[in-house]
């Protein structure tokens, strides 16, 4: 396990400076203007982070972001167990669950606004939109594929309802859950964006306007890099915390 944790690591920065290096030749052969070096971006940075601007637009991004995305998390993940564990409930409400989902969530920005106003509380809302059906529907699904044969042998044990759903069902789940978190946070990320620049234009959503309205594209590529990191760093979290939890069906 050990070995190949290494081989990963390795070949992820061998692509990464594959990446690099393909960036750098796409730098030499079109216009600065359009994509910068990576080691202008990397100045570019550095200026930005001195300057507190980068701190400042990252802080008030993940202050919604990650908000947004608990309330999502609250309100799915008690939602979709339900929604599996009462078919009845399930079943009427699923149809709707997926209309939701299947509706982009640029549409209700405008009433959002008219309900909310431009502060951190539409913010919020955008991503809670954005991040919650994933959730709702992984974890209804993970609830309804429960192993009908382990719920079959705990019944023959004696084991209660309440006791087969905690101890069966639910960890049956955790697989389904984790990946509607992971596809939840992703969403919720992007729906973040989307927020700061339908709002009142803030965070990193807001550089990203200024920089890109200005074609000052190496502070624009990290707006964009920065986002990347929050992607890569939460959605590894969420992979290490699925490894730890689903170790016990290995």
């Amino acid at each position: 396990m050990r070995s190949s944790g290494w081989v990963i690591a390795i070949s992820r920065l061998l692509f990464l400076g594959l990446l690099l290096m393909l960036w750098w030749l796409a730098s030499i052969h079109v216009s600065r203007n359009v994509i910068p070096s990576p080691l202008e971006t990397a100045l570019a940075a550095g200026r930005l982070w001195s300057e507190g601007r980068l701190a400042g637009a990252l802080l008030a991004s993940l202050g919604t972001y990650l908000g947004g995305f608990a309330l999502a998390i609250a309100v799915a993940l008690p939602l979709g167990i339900f929604m599996g564990a009462f078919g009845l409930l399930g079943r009427t409400l699923e149809i709707y669950v997926y209309a939701l989902a299947a509706t982009p969530r640029v549409a209700f920005i405008p009433l959002i606004i008219v309900l909310l106003g431009l502060g951190i509380e539409a913010k919020l809302f955008v991503v809670f939109l954005g991040a919650v059906m994933p959730i709702i529907i992984n974890t209804y699904a993970g609830v309804r594929q429960a192993d009908a044969d382990l719920v079959e042998m705990a019944r023959s044990t004696g084991a209660g309802r309440a006791r087969i759903f905690r101890a069966v069902v639910l960890p049956g789940a955790v697989p389904y859950i984790l990946a509607g978190l992971r596809i939840g946070a992703t969403i919720g990320l992007i729906n973040t964006v989307v927020a700061e620049l339908y709002t009142a234009v803030s965070g990193l959503g807001g550089l990203l306007a200024l920089y890109g309205n200005s074609f000052r594209m190496a502070e624009y590529f990290v707006v964009v890099l920065t986002l990347s990191a929050i992607g890569v760093v939460v959605t590894e979290i969420l992979r290490l915390v699925e490894t730890r939890l689903t170790r016990w069906s290995a």
